[in-house]
């Protein structure tokens, strides 16, 4: 039978406390099971934790293929892989940075050095945690090593949040790009794109190496500059252990690395890190109750330093999107401050537009000022009453709920009513699309429906100008990305109706009913517009005519530059409002460039 390790320490179980995490036992084992050995062979990576002379951790990796590490005595593991002798701060610390080949190190007589160790497969996801200590090492050559790790706990993990690649070997070639503060553009381009990482902590007895993954750039960099470098990422659901954040708790000092499998470069760093909870989280990541900041004190950026590369084979279905930080554009939440908590919207009628877009109306009602905002903006409502089933460890199912806040923004289709009195009511044009729409298709409106309102939200920037702006208005919309039109267009046509708003519309041909529906109830719009339709049949030509006969240019093709261009020139001076999907968007971007222009994306 295998002896489990005795209970939690106190960082873990003040973790616990703060979650309010059921009591359950600690599922750590002692020493290193066959089951376990077996999977550590199998893996063809392994990250690598320890703390140097300053009392620092750090983080390093090893590996290239299967087989590379595994068991030569009773609880032993053994390692034979490539290292960058040079700059792999693991290895300088554990070989007390007097790296020869040929020469072995010893720390037998004294129990070994303290360390810890994450062997990973990231084909099958699986992982197995390792502590312990070295016993011996040796440098075998001028980039490779062998290594000798006395195991005393292990514990396998589950597969959530990584993305699946084929580990490969690779010949460690080191070139040291910096060493310091701040991280070069190199290293801020590379945890833009990670999408997975390699932390190491200890409470002062022992020590651990986790991996943290996610979508391309789940961390985000807070700062960077000469007096400081701060990082922050969100804690996703996970196996509510705790193992890595207890010992944060218990001594906040880190050690990651984070690799790029593509180049096999590395950025190495260490520091602080600063456990966010509730508003702490939310005010600096978005939809976000518990995160961790991490103020970098020393940091090593490296090309081709690792040992292994790695070609991308799937994402992992449990990642979430990528949350940004509040103060980076587009994170769609209330700014903080702007969050109500007295205003409620219930959910009154649903008109369908096409089969998949609907008119959803909503009445707002507050216990305290009535709600307002302007036209083209959104409203952030919070659907987890009725969606939020609770925590599960994993959900084959349906993995993406595991971290769904259901929280949700949509643009206002319907401009704000002027001196209203009493309840107000605004109108959605959404897309089905998700759980939160699922749900709202699906009611049938006996039992009555309503969702707290966290706020109303929206770039200023992105209202249509006023009858003395100079600069023509050109609206670019993919499907239902026309929404912050709808609330703005009306008035601003009644009020200019000798403007030059120009309309380029992207749109599906099962879509055209919403064209056909917004130009019957917005007057002048339809004249303003060009509509790009792609994949039209036969049996649409009366919907296709019924657009024209109410003023509307339709062409039968995708937008193009050139459609764009011949705006460009016409002479006067244009502000370009862009709300499309990130393809499209992309390409506005590229063809816009130099103009005067801003943009929503519905890709959130």
């Amino acid at each position: 039978m295998l002896s489990r390790v005795a209970g939690w320490h106190q960082g873990e179980e003040a973790m616990h406390q703060l979650l309010k995490v059921p009591s359950h036992d600690n599922p750590t084992v002692q020493g290193l099971p066959r089951s376990y050995a077996m999977r550590v062979t199998q893996s063809p990576l392994v990250a690598l934790g320890t703390i140097d002379a300053e009392g620092r951790p750090w983080t390093s990796i090893w590996g290239g293929e299967r087989g590379f590490a595994q068991p030569v005595a009773q609880g032993v593991l053994g390692f034979n892989s490539g290292v960058d002798t040079q700059h792999d701060p693991v290895f300088g610390a554990l070989w007390n940075g007097s790296g020869e080949v040929g020469k072995v190190v010893e720390y037998s007589d004294v129990g070994g050095r303290v360390m810890s160790a994450l062997a990973i497969d990231l084909d099958t996801r699986d992982r197995v945690k390792l502590a312990g200590r070295m016993i011996a090492g040796a440098q075998t050559g001028e980039q490779e090593a062998q290594m000798a790790m006395l195991v005393t706990e292990s514990l396998g993990n589950c597969p959530k949040y990584l993305n699946r690649k084929k580990i490969e070997p690779h010949d460690v070639r080191p070139e040291l790009v910096a060493d310091g503060l701040p991280l070069p553009t190199e290293a801020v381009d590379l945890l833009d794109k990670a999408d997975v990482w390699f932390i190491s902590s200890t409470n002062g007895e022992t020590m651990d190496t986790n991996v943290r993954g996610g979508m391309p750039g789940f961390t985000r960099v807070l700062k960077n500059a000469e007096d400081g470098v701060q990082l922050v990422y969100p804690e996703y659901s996970g196996n509510r252990l705790y193992q890595s954040l207890g010992n944060i708790k218990s001594n906040p000092l880190v050690g990651l690395v984070v690799p790029d499998f593509d180049t096999s470069n590395v950025l190495y760093l260490t520091g602080s890190a600063s456990i966010l909870l509730g508003k702490e989280a939310s005010s600096l990541i978005s939809r976000t109750k518990l995160a961790v900041k991490i103020s970098v004190t020393s940091a090593r950026f490296v090309k081709s330093g690792l040992p292994v590369r790695g070609s991308f084979l799937d994402y992992s279905p449990y990642s979430p999107p990528v949350r940004r930080l509040v103060n980076e554009k587009d994170t769609h939440i209330p700014a903080p401050g702007a969050q109500r908590s007295d205003t409620q919207a219930e959910f009154l009628r649903r008109e369908t537009i096409t089969p998949t877009i609907s008119r959803l109306t909503f009445r707002l009602s507050s216990k305290g000022a009535r709600p307002t905002w302007h036209a083209g903006q959104y409203v952030t409502l919070d659907f987890s009453r009725e969606l939020d089933v609770g925590y599960s460890h994993m959900r084959e199912d349906d993995p993406q709920s595991l971290n769904d806040d259901y929280v949700r923004t949509f643009t206002i289709s319907s401009p704000p009513v002027e001196d209203a009195v009493g309840d107000v009511q605004v109108e959605i044009t959404a897309r089905k699309h998700g759980p939160v729409t699922e749900m709202l298709w699906k009611h049938a409106f006996r039992v009555p429906l309503e969702f707290p309102v966290l706020g109303f939200g929206g770039e200023e920037n992105f209202r249509l100008p006023t009858a003395e702006s100079t600069a023509q208005p050109v609206f670019i919309a993919g499907g239902v990305g026309i929404t912050p039109l709808l609330a703005q267009a009306g008035h601003y046509l009644a009020a200019s109706p000798s403007s030059e708003l120009r309309v380029l519309w992207s749109l599906s041909s099962a879509d055209l009913a919403l064209a056909e529906d917004t130009f019957t109830r917005i007057k002048g719009v339809a004249a303003a517009t060009t509509v790009f339709v792609t994949g039209r049949e036969a049996a649409e030509e009366g919907v296709v005519q019924r657009l024209r006969d109410a003023g509307a240019e339709v062409v039968e093709r995708r937008m193009g530059r050139g459609d764009v261009d011949g705006l460009k020139w016409e002479g006067t001076s244009k502000k370009w409002y862009l709300c499309t999907g990130p393809g499209l968007l992309k390409q506005l971007e590229e063809w816009l460039a130099g103009e005067e222009v801003v943009w929503e994306s519905f890709g959130y």
